[in-house]
């Protein structure tokens, strides 16, 4: 297989060299400092698998992916990277890399994960598919039951630690619609007590109708 390493640190690139020509199966044509560079490349020796680092100067390795998929769609990209968290794995695959490996692969293993690629089997990283396994995480409660904007007024007044009388004061209104208008903002932000209320409403940035 021939392949092409795409990496912008020259020592990492120097390492994987000099253990694939180890390989009798797999010939190193070239080498990518950056995505630019890879991508032009590609063009130039039609390698069989690009090993793609993530983080590059100029145009990044997801960037890079996309562009040899839209132009080359039958050479096959592995990633080879030090990211292991969903929001690094999923961009990569979605552009349209076969593979994920993390750098601290075993060398070894690294090709047979080639060797699984030209084969036409995927392979993650048991990181990579342990992060992809993971259900995405739930909206928090106020982007799923947004406050109006009477709420939002309230809520802000709570974080500023005012009574109910002082909120109504503030507000215009009687302390009966300032109780009603807490009854839902709890409900709303799945929270017990004004307290939490509070926390929450700093946490998510929910305190920008305050004086």
């Amino acid at each position: 297989m021939r392949v092409l390493i795409a990496d912008d640190h020259h020592v990492v690139r120097r390492g994987l060299l000099f253990f694939l020509k180890t390989q009798k199966d797999i010939e190193v044509v070239g080498e990518a400092a950056n995505g630019v560079e890879a991508v032009r490349m590609v063009g130039e020796l039609q390698p069989d698998i690009v090993l793609m680092d993530l983080v590059m100067p100029e145009m990044d390795g997801i960037q890079a992916t996309r562009k040899i998929k839209e132009s080359y769609p039958d050479i096959i990209v592995l990633m080879l990277t030090s990211f292991s968290d969903r929001d690094h794995i999923l961009p990569a695959i979605e552009a349209g890399a076969a593979g994920y490996q993390l750098k601290d692969i075993e060398p070894d293993e690294l090709v047979e994960s080639l060797r699984s690629l030209m084969r036409g089997e995927n392979t993650l990283h048991p990181k990579a598919s342990s992060e992809l396994a993971k259900a995405p995480e739930d909206p928090p409660p106020h982007i799923l039951h947004p406050l109006t904007p009477r709420e939002a007024e309230v809520l802000a007044e709570l974080t500023k630690g005012k009574s109910n009388r002082e909120v109504a004061s503030a507000l215009f209104v009687t302390e009966k619609t300032v109780k009603t208008h807490i009854s839902n903002i709890f409900i709303k932000l799945e929270v017990q007590d004004r307290t939490q209320a509070a926390l929450y409403a700093v946490k998510h940035g929910l305190t920008e109708y305050a004086n």
